[in-house]
């Protein structure tokens, strides 16, 4: 591989381009996140199963999505974020042309968690996440927060896409198409991204070390709290993420007006962990996690009370406004907390716990709808998981802040 660089560029010219790439990338391999979303309702009735049934393609491509981003992140520490993004392309292609002649249910649901999650867009979350990390000091909540937008371009971009492709030339075509895009535009950008940052042992490192001491317990428990609250947040976080069009489609609105609700809570999700990114870069992770957590539980509650078309339409927006800036703070809580050299594998592995979190969430939240009828005890159940992220967001900053206190007193 490539002479790995002795000095890191932080925040300069190359460092911003290398980002836009990155941003690139992510928005264009994000679509393996959100195909089985979109076609949720085609699925259920092509294989004639229920809605709990045709959920579980998310939930397995998703266990598949968190499993890869942890491989790709040792590999990407090991040999740079080139050869994951290889890997990642490849595998999209195979694996969306695969779905395209799929005429069983569970051969279309191995597909999406080996070609799809584990091997093809994993890359592009975590370890893409951390990859720019290293080229930003100063900028960094924001730049983490601008790669971190790349898959909720995706869902936005991508959505109404595959949507006219299907309803233009059909299931089959959709997928090859989609396919074909990853592999053509996936491989040229990973080539430009290729240089690699030195990791050595830096003044950050150390730093991130005493700043991790501060805290009143030990950095396993730290790291395991960091772990669970990504988790829980993303349970919350799937309900309307996922079942927005199924949602739509039981209330008589039809797919489309769902989809362009999934469209608007990521376009403003986008706008969302952009500002917060910026935010970030003064208050911190954990001031920024809380902010956002504490308006997600809030806009997850709007949803009950508000199912008219017009209000949907308003609440989803408001719901991307809320949490687009919750899961990039896992990644600089990381970087806070830990040093550079762990950065690969701790923030691949936080944000896969995200993902695992919008895997069991959206899943659940289709056993809920069977179990029950509606949807009113999925939105309850996800506003109980928010509440345990915002306890943990909420342990964390009282913490920091009585050790502070303590040290002041002494």
């Amino acid at each position: 591989m490539q002479a790995i660089d002795k000095a890191i560029e932080q925040d300069s010219r190359y460092s911003w381009l290398r980002l836009l790439l990155s941003l690139l990338l992510a928005t264009v391999g994000g679509v393996g996140i959100w195909s089985t979303i979109i076609v949720l309702s085609t699925v259920q009735e092509k294989f004639g199963i229920d809605r709990g049934a045709a959920s579980v393609p998310y939930l397995l491509n998703m266990i598949g999505f968190a499993a890869g981003g942890i491989f790709m992140g040792r590999l990407a520490d090991r040999f740079g974020i080139i050869l994951p993004i290889m890997i990642s392309a490849v595998s999209l292609a195979v694996g969306f042309s695969l779905v395209a002649i799929a005429e069983s249910y569970w051969f279309y649901i191995v597909v999406h968690v080996v070609f799809i999650g584990m091997f093809g867009c994993s890359t592009i979350f975590g370890p893409l996440v951390a990859d720019v990390s290293h080229w930003f000091l100063n900028r960094r909540g924001l730049a983490v927060a601008i790669c971190a937008s790349g898959n909720y371009l995706a869902g936005a971009i991508w959505t109404p896409i595959i949507q006219h492709l299907i309803a233009l030339f059909g299931w089959q075509t959709a997928h090859f198409v989609v396919g074909a895009v990853c592999l053509l535009v996936m491989i040229p950008l990973g080539w430009l991204i290729r240089r690699r940052p030195y990791l050595g042992d830096t003044k950050e490192a150390v730093s991130a070390s005493k700043f991790a001491g501060r805290l009143p317990i030990s950095k396993p428990v730290l790291y395991s709290l960091l772990v669970l609250a990504g988790f829980a947040c993303c349970v919350a976080m799937a309900m309307p993420q996922v079942h927005i069009i199924a949602y739509c489609i039981d209330l008589g609105y039809g797919a489309f007006p769902g989809g362009e609700m999934l469209s608007i809570m990521l376009v403003t999700g986008v706008i969302s962990r952009v500002v917060s990114g910026y935010v970030a870069d003064y208050i911190g992770g954990v001031g920024t996690l809380i902010l956002g957590s504490a308006l997600q539980c809030l806009a997850l509650f709007l949803y009950i009370p508000f199912n008219g078309l017009a209000s949907l339409y308003l609440v989803s927006a408001l719901f991307g406004l809320s949490q687009g800036g919750i899961v990039p703070s896992y990644a600089l809580m990381v970087r806070d907390y830990f040093p550079s050299r762990e950065a690969g594998w701790r923030v691949s592995l936080v944000l896969m716990a995200t993902v695992l979190g919008m895997a069991m969430g959206g899943w659940l939240s289709g056993e809920i709808y069977d179990w029950t009828g509606s949807y009113t005890a999925a939105f309850l159940h996800g506003i109980a998981w928010n509440v345990l992220n915002l306890s943990i967001a909420g342990f964390l900053l009282f913490g920091k802040w009585w050790t502070a206190k303590k040290v002041i007193a002494a």
